[in-house]
């Protein structure tokens, strides 16, 4: 398949009016786009033989780097085929995405959005971030979560990172249930909670309002894997655009 550079190049342009610069003589073909306030860059394209990637073949690609705020989610990013280690960059948190169509254009740009949000000035951040979609794991061998609305459509829940008021999250229940079965609306965040235990900590609290239930053989794991790449649900994590939708 055709590398998706151009794509990419078209997508930055267009929804955050970032230039293209290319920096190096040394690397003629490396592309850089940044924050206009702040000036980190949030994405570099380069053109890198595979071998140096770790991947079998001496065949040039093009790669994506973003940076991500969430090492779990970076770890669970790096189990899917075409999602690596930053390539060149030896801080942790950023990932090198292969262009040449493993993963999918919706992905990548989805991960783009993630990686302008992370760089983006405090001041940007604010006006920048919409309502946000994300799954949410609840293990049943710790809470009784297929009764929690039973009398109530309105349940306090352990907040995630990022999570604000006016979010969406999916509710995936593990094992033995192992689907989604609830989406809710975030009505409060940052509610003063401590507790820990050998199997949890909680820091804060989030209120949730139950807007709809899904059967459990609609929205199971295989479905989540084979249909939207969903490999592990371990802690929040956003949701794909098309999962979203499917979900809506």
């Amino acid at each position: 398949m055709e590398s998706l550079r151009q794509d990419v190049f078209d997508y930055v342009k267009k929804k955050y009016k970032s230039k293209i610069e290319y920096l190096w003589k040394r690397y003629p073909d490396y592309a850089v786009f940044r924050h206009d306030d702040n000036q980190k860059w949030y994405g570099i394209v380069m053109n890198v033989s595979r071998d140096k990637l770790g991947l079998s073949g001496t065949d040039v690609v093009d790669v994506l780097n973003v940076k991500l705020d969430d090492l779990m989610y970076r770890d669970i990013l790096l189990q899917q085929e075409g999602i690596l280690p930053g390539y060149h960059i030896s801080r942790g948190n950023w990932i090198s995405i292969l262009l040449d169509g493993t993963v999918s254009f919706e992905q990548i740009c989805d991960l783009i959005d993630t990686g302008y949000e992370v760089t983006a000035s405090a001041k940007k951040k604010q006006k920048i971030r919409p309502a946000k979609d994300w799954i949410i794991p609840a293990n049943p061998k710790y809470y009784d979560i297929e009764h929690a609305f039973d009398d109530t459509d309105l349940i306090e829940w352990k907040q995630g990172s990022g999570i604000r008021a006016g979010d969406t999250v999916y509710m995936y229940v593990a094992a033995p249930v192992s689907a989604i079965l609830y989406k809710c609306k975030v009505t409060e965040t940052d509610i003063p909670y401590q507790y820990q235990d050998n199997n949890l900590t909680i820091k804060a609290l989030m209120k949730i309002k139950l807007l709809k239930r899904y059967k459990p053989d609609k929205f199971t794991f295989d479905v989540l894997k084979e249909k939207y790449g969903i490999y592990a649900i371990r802690g929040p994590r956003s949701a794909p655009n098309s999962l979203a939708a499917a979900l809506k």
